[in-house]
C-alpha cells in the first residue's frame, strides 16, 4: 500500500531552522499534489501549505508564509518543508499528505487528501 514517511523533526530553539522530508512509496508521486499539515496539542489539524504536481505552484498558510518553503523532487519521490525563523507556536506534529486534486482554493482542506504520513514532531523552545 501507499506509504508516506516523514523525517527531520526535532527540538530547535526559536529562530532556528529545520527541514522536514517526506518520502512516498507505491505512489505515482508526480501525479499527486503534496501538502503539509500540522497539529499542535489540544488544537485542530491545520494546513501549512501545498505544492502542485511539478512544483510550479505553492500555497502557504498566512502564519508561515515567508518563513516556510515547500519543494519537491519527483525523481526521489520526496517533498520537503524548509522551516526558518521558527517560533514556539510552530510546535506541532507535522504531517505530509497526498491529493490527486484540490482545486485552487481547496488545498487547505484535509478532505481532499487521500494519503497521510504518520507525522514527525517539531518542538520549538523559547
Amino acid at each position: 500500500q501507499v506509504q508516506l514517511v516523514e523525517s527531520g523533526g526535532g527540538l530547535v530553539q526559536a529562530g532556528g531552522s529545520l527541514r522536514l522530508s517526506c518520502v512516498a512509496s507505491r505512489l505515482s508521486f508526480s501525479t499527486y499534489i503534496m501538502g503539509w499539515f500540522r497539529q499542535a496539542p489540544g488544537k485542530e489539524r491545520e494546513a501549512v501549505g501545498r505544492i502542485t504536481y511539478s512544483g510550479g505552484t505553492t500555497n502557504y498558510a498566512d502564519s508561515v508564509r515567508g518563513r516556510f518553503t515547500i519543494s519537491r523532487d519527483n525523481a526521489k519521490n520526496t517533498v520537503y518543508l524548509q522551516m526558518n525563523s521558527l517560533k514556539p507556536e510552530d510546535t506541532a506534529v507535522y504531517y505530509c499528505a497526498a491529493a490527486k486534486y484540490t482545486g485552487p482554493y481547496g488545498w487547505s482542506s484535509s478532505t481532499f487528501y487521500d494519503y497521510w504520513g504518520q507525522g514527525t514532531q517539531v518542538t520549538v523552545s523559547s
